[in-house]
């Protein structure tokens, strides 16, 4: 039970990762608040949990976290239910319109980065008033491949999640002496309503390469939703502890990391965002 007596506020939770992530949490103990914009498949997921776990350890509130009133309403109803909070999960994202910059429909590109960006960083700028007076907290933000490679034909969205692992790094340094940890979270490539989504657009708006990625990994099945919800009850919990500012990949990194490991990666920039100079490609020019 390793977040046991902890609560969680967990956005995009009405189905996919997040709603594998509270099912994970509810499993380690944790009382958990569920949010999403679709108010029936949101109260579906609650009754799901609720028959399978502790009734009283699952509230739902409707929320779309590019609203800031909606947001503020689920912080108070969440404090209201459980008292002191200790974990956000930022899980709620949208890939946005697809297909060219210039042809998309620029209210849709806005609304993905209120959504992706906005909303996620609002949610954890209410975190941070919850966890301050504690001295304790846990922000875990839902990144993914958008933030480490281009991808044409989804601008909104790969802007967006590149946005948030700087926003987790700058936050973190902005939070550490109140023991507040907060990283990014790389899932892996999962079969969610989204994958569905950018097949269905097709070649044409999303380009050959992401299209045929997307199609093999329906076929193949893609990551586990349960790993990707391991890894958000291991940095929300107690052994993750100063363990702040990074983008963690649930497939491919080592985690639980030991104590050695958490200090060596404190004392680089090992899972960070960063430029890559001529001489990191054993290139002889590009210094002055």
């Amino acid at each position: 039970m390793n977040l046991a007596g902890r609560t969680a506020i967990i956005t995009g939770a009405s189905q996919g990762l997040g709603a594998a992530i509270a099912e994970h949490f509810l499993a380690e103990g944790a009382n958990v608040v569920l949010c999403g914009r679709n108010e029936a498949d949101l109260e579906a997921q609650r009754q799901r949990l609720a028959a399978a776990h502790d009734a009283g350890r699952v509230l739902a509130q409707p929320a779309d976290v590019s609203s800031r009133s909606d947001v503020d309403a689920l912080f108070d109803a969440a404090q209201a239910r459980f008292g002191r909070l200790s974990i956000l999960v930022n899980n709620a994202g949208v890939y946005g319109p697809m297909g060219s910059i210039d042809a998309v429909d620029w209210d849709q590109w806005i609304e993905a980065i209120a959504i992706n960006l906005t909303g996620n960083v609002y949610c954890a700028r209410k975190a941070v008033e919850a966890f301050k007076p504690h001295r304790y907290g846990k922000i875990l933000m839902l990144s993914g491949g958008g933030a480490t490679g281009p991808l044409p034909g989804i601008s909104a969205y790969a802007a967006s999640k590149a946005a948030i692992v700087r926003f987790t790094e700058t936050l973190a340094l902005e939070v550490r002496e109140w023991n507040i940890d907060v990283n990014a979270i790389a899932p892996g490539a999962l079969m969610t309503r989204l994958t569905d989504q950018l097949i269905a657009a097709g070649s044409g708006r999303v380009g050959a390469a992401l299209h045929a990625r997307m199609v093999k990994l329906k076929h193949d099945g893609g990551t586990p939703l349960s790993l990707g919800a391991a890894l958000c009850g291991y940095l929300a919990g107690p052994e993750s502890d100063g363990l702040t500012g990074r983008l963690i990949a649930a497939p491919w990194d080592p985690w639980p990391f030991s104590e050695e490991q958490r200090r060596e990666i404190a004392e680089s920039d090992v899972y960070t965002l960063r430029r890559i100079v001529p001489k990191d490609r054993g290139k002889a020019w590009g210094d002055r």
